[in-house]
């Protein structure tokens, strides 16, 4: 037991609450005041969808610029800052979004949001415009230079790592000199997230070596290093590097440390580093105890895993759905699914509503076992409790109808996305057009087709041409060309798509 193996006691402590009793005008007020916020919350998604469509579907910047005056829908930070965001996350056009960011922005005496710059820059990064993410961030440092925060250089170097080499990546950063306020030690910390996440750690490593004499390392920077390391003497070696440069570890460190050494099969160090922190008067917490039952899991033993769960109650440290999850994760893969069920059950009767990591875990071991029965009534149960499934989701259930053959499924799990806004259409589309284009189900897809362009989606060049030899073969021209048309709006996003394969990234003079 882990709790057995240090002196140190927890005590737990139980707090009670007693209602509150409100006076009835007080009551009524509060009431009627969460309804006016809901309402307001409502009112301002639906003007989020509304400009979305209108600029998604304007043939071009004056007609988007006229149908939005005629919206009469006021285009506020607020507002401004929620259609970047569906830009972002619905992977929308970034021509449009620009498009829409410059016309807004143009006002007379407005200014945007550090949060739109942010956002705009992410989009064009994903879309490798970088020469436009220098003049923006250019105009940025003009008009007011502390809106060039850390997560601004977080946001643009990951991008640029993501297509990029290391050199050119360093590079990108060394030009922040002439943008940020402070190009200081947080600084460098984005640099190292960002190599850390979008390189390896070799590369992560010889940055920190080459820049660490320009940039003084604080425990953030041995943090971020330390969480990225598979191999346990690379991270023992950082971590005592630490130590001899006087950086005191804090839990994060510890966690990390306890990580590796779990994922590397190695308990036995795990539980060291534990008894280690104790002795620093630094305690577990519910990560360390997640690293722990996932460690259990890998080598076979999730009943001692599952346990940890009623040890980290006893001591006052209350599981959460990661956790819960690693520990369902281990009986999946020890192929008990009953069990699974069962802490699955137990979350939710804890209070810890399961999310769509949870059910992933299931749907992964039905896929592979290729049970179509139970996966479907897995999305069932996963729906009716409000539960969205995200892409992952999707996609296992997509693949499994698209194998079985299951059209009426898969049009089901179409029409939940369309109707709820879960999940990838660009993915889910490509695999549910092969299934209707190989049942020769042609009005579905025509319809399946026009739902995804109207919600701002372009279709795959693969999955059109698919549906456009069906139609010449079924002599459907008026259908064709329909499709065609609302093809054609995307076609700024499909010269973007031709970017020279080394994408520059030099900037323009800042």
């Amino acid at each position: 037991m882990l709790l057995n193996r240090s002196s140190v006691i927890f005590s737990s402590f139980r707090l009670f609450k007693s209602d509150l009793l409100l006076p009835e005008r007080l009551l009524f007020s509060t009431k009627h005041s969460a309804i006016g916020a809901a309402d307001e919350a409502a009112a301002g998604d639906h003007a989020v969808a509304t400009v979305f469509h209108i600029i998604t579907t304007s043939s071009s910047t004056d007609s988007m610029e006229r149908t939005l005056k005629e919206s009469n829908i006021f285009l506020s930070n607020d507002l401004i800052d929620g259609v970047l965001k569906r830009f972002r996350f619905s992977h929308g056009n970034f021509f449009r979004a620009l498009e829409f960011f410059e016309l807004t922005g143009n006002r007379k005496g407005f200014f945007h949001s550090a949060f739109s710059y942010d956002t705009m820059l992410y989009i064009l990064g994903r879309s490798r415009r970088f020469e436009e993410v220098w003049r923006l961030l250019t105009e940025m440092r003009r008009k007011d230079r502390t809106l060039i925060t850390i997560r601004t250089v977080q946001i643009v170097l990951g991008r640029i790592a993501k297509v990029c080499s290391v050199r050119q990546t360093v590079e990108s950063f060394r030009k922040f000199r002439k943008l940020c306020l402070e190009f200081d030690t947080n600084c460098f910390n984005a640099l190292l997230r960002t190599l850390c996440q979008e390189k390896s750690m070799n590369d992560a490593r010889n940055v920190y070596h080459s820049l660490k004499r320009d940039f003084k390392p604080n425990l953030q920077t041995f943090n971020i290093l330390l969480s990225g390391w598979k191999s346990v003497e690379e991270a023992e070696g950082f971590f005592q590097e630490m130590l001899e440069l006087g950086v005191k570890p804090d839990v994060v460190s510890y966690n990390c440390m306890v990580d590796v050494c779990c994922k590397k099969f190695e308990m036995e160090k795990a539980y060291k580093m534990i008894d280690k922190m104790r002795e620093e008067e630094i305690y577990p917490d519910v990560i360390t105890y997640t690293c722990l039952i996932g460690g259990l899991g890998l080598i076979g033993q999730p009943d001692k895993a599952k346990d940890l769960l009623k040890e980290m109650r006893e001591c006052g440290c209350y599981p959460d759905a990661a956790a819960y999850n690693a520990a369902i994760r281990n009986f999946c893969i020890a192929k008990r699914l009953g069990d699974a069920f069962s802490l699955m059950n137990e979350m939710r009767e804890r209070g810890l509503p399961p999310n769509a990591t949870s059910y992933n875990l299931f749907f992964r071991h039905l896929y592979w076992a290729n049970d179509l029965e139970s996966s479907w009534r897995l999305y069932k149960r996963m729906r009716s409790e409000d539960c969205l499934p995200n892409t992952q989701s999707c996609m296992f259930l997509i693949r499994l109808f698209r194998r079985q053959e299951k059209i009426e499924m898969a049009l089901e799990l179409w029409n939940d996305m369309v109707q709820k806004g879960f999940g990838s259409y660009t993915l889910v589309s490509d695999v549910l057009f092969d299934l209707l284009c190989d049942a020769g189900k042609i009005d579905d897809a025509e319809r399946c087709f026009i739902q995804m362009v109207e919600k701002g989606q372009k279709p795959s060049n693969l999955s059109f041409k698919r549906i456009k030899v069906l139609m010449e073969l079924t002599n459907r021209k008026e259908s064709l060309e329909n499709l065609s048309e609302k093809m054609s709006i995307f076609k700024h996003l499909h010269n973007a798509e031709q970017v020279d394969e080394s994408p520059q990234v030099s900037a323009r003079s800042t």
